[in-house]
């Protein structure tokens, strides 16, 4: 009896012993069939990912960023400065000038003016002085320094505030001029040099992209009685009119352009002053021309 007990108690170790080894077997091969699942299953999802990020930067690189463009300037050329005013309205404001004022620095579509002046001889009883001079200047739109038109109007204010700061001047005023371009301002003021004392008168205008400044100015020499500030400053208004129909005349009607033109890489800076030179114009070569402060001072 005791022998058979313990051959039972054998049999049921041995069958246990069995067992174990076999789930011990199993486990390495449920193991490895884990660790290949996991691993097919990351790689695809790293593949997705990597395919996704393909896909987006594709997709960013395919969409081609917009470069950046600025209103193209309304106006593209300019008349001969030497042109802009009519023979009629030359004798009224420089009588003895001769036909063909003095041309200045000039850039063809750009920049020009021309001056004119005259002297009326009285003999005994004095002369009359009169000296005229009409710039202009063009702005191109540009992306780094912005449209014609703002250009402009910067370059407007500036002429103003030059023909307001003359060094020596007395009794200087300033008066909007209306019917003139865009906008218009008229400075004016009395200014006493050996020769006599001068009346004068500046006219600003900008219309679109293009700045108009008119210098006139007269004086009685030797003698002869001053000129009619009043007088003087509606034949300056007068010829800022002239000045800027010849620039819209030398346009075309409609000449405003309201499409968009490309950035500086894409679109042509016909000028220097429109280009890098366009600021320098307003504190450089084209002040020298179109500056009241320094032209009117310097010629009267």
């Amino acid at each position: 009896m005791q022998r058979r007990a313990e051959r039972d108690q054998g049999v049921q170790r041995a069958k246990r012993l069995h067992r174990v080894l076999v789930c011990a077997a199993a486990v390495p091969v449920m193991l490895i069939a884990a660790g290949c699942s996991s691993d097919s299953g990351s790689g695809s999802d790293g593949g997705s990912g990597a395919n996704s990020g393909k896909g987006a930067d594709s997709g960013a690189s395919a969409s081609p960023s917009a470069a950046p463009t600025v209103q193209a300037a309304a106006y593209k050329s300019l008349p001969e400065s030497c042109g802009v005013l009519s023979s009629k309205t030359l004798k009224s404001l420089v009588p003895k000038a001769a036909k063909s004022g003095k041309k200045g620095t000039s850039e063809a579509g750009t920049r020009g003016s021309c001056s004119w002046s005259s002297l009326d001889n009285n003999g005994v009883k004095g002369s009359q002085f009169r000296w005229l001079n009409v710039s202009l200047l063009r702005f191109e739109s540009d992306t780094s320094r912005g449209t014609g038109e703002a250009q402009a109007a910067k370059y407007y204010e500036q002429q103003i505030q030059d023909a307001r700061s003359v060094a020596g001047a007395k009794n200087a005023k300033s008066q909007a001029v209306s019917g003139t371009g865009d906008a218009a301002t008229l400075v004016r003021y009395d200014l006493k040099k050996k020769e006599g004392a001068f009346k004068q008168q500046t006219v600003v205008t900008r219309v679109e992209n293009v700045v108009v400044t008119v210098d006139y100015n007269g004086a009685g020499l030797a003698g002869d009685k001053a000129p009619s500030a009043d007088t003087l400053a509606k034949l300056a208004e007068r010829a800022a009119k002239e000045a800027v129909t010849a620039v819209s005349a030398a346009n075309g009607e409609g000449a405003a352009n309201p499409a968009p033109s490309d950035s500086a890489a894409g679109s042509k800076a016909p000028s220097k002053s429109a280009s890098p030179s366009a600021s320098k114009s307003a504190t450089g070569s084209a002040s020298k021309s179109a500056s009241p402060s320094k032209s009117a001072a310097k010629k009267s």
